[in-house]
């Protein structure tokens, strides 16, 4: 048996608006799994929006929130959406990778901008005064450092990544 095999969950990661979310929903159906949005999990227990966290606390200390909640997420067999935020911590994608398939959604930058048209109201964990290029090319070298599986999606629908997806797992 792979390892791949061993591991029940999925983990998504990759840029905003990469299709994590969205595509985790799809890929849950297709393979009969639970589904689990890590940003949703950090508005729960903060009873606050992203944004409203980075805009009273800071984008470190959402950094902080979300290596916490990832650090306590202990789902089998889940499709599990991150942040894009959560290659920042490698404590919590070590955890995840655990017992999960680290799947990176490689958008490029014009695919992103076009998805993306509220950079700055979205609830990144970004410094103020950082361009998307450059939160692109921060964070792209962190996502490829974690994947197992990196899926090239900027001319996919979310329907064709799943199938990636799932072409890759059963390798």
């Amino acid at each position: 048996m792979s390892p791949k095999a061993q591991k029940s969950n999925i983990v998504l990661i990759g840029m905003p608006g990469s299709g994590k979310s969205t595509v985790g929903v799809i890929l849950a159906k297709m393979m009969a799994k639970d589904f689990v949005d890590t940003d949703v999990l950090i508005q729960l227990e903060e009873d606050k929006t992203l944004q409203e966290i980075v805009d009273t606390e800071g984008h470190m200390q959402l950094r902080k929130i979300e290596e916490r909640v990832l650090l306590n997420v202990n789902h089998q067999n889940h499709i599990i959406a991150t942040g894009g935020s959560a290659a920042y911590s490698d404590a919590a994608m070590a955890h995840l990778s655990e017992n999960g398939i680290i799947v990176f959604l490689n958008a490029d930058l014009p695919c992103l901008r076009s998805r993306i048209t509220n950079y700055e109201t979205r609830g990144l964990a970004k410094r103020p005064e950082q361009s998307f290029d450059d939160l692109f090319s921060e964070r792209f070298a962190l996502y490829s450092r974690y994947a197992d599986i990196t899926v090239d999606c900027s001319q996919l629908t979310q329907e064709q990544v799943c199938e990636k997806i799932l072409n890759e797992i059963s390798r």
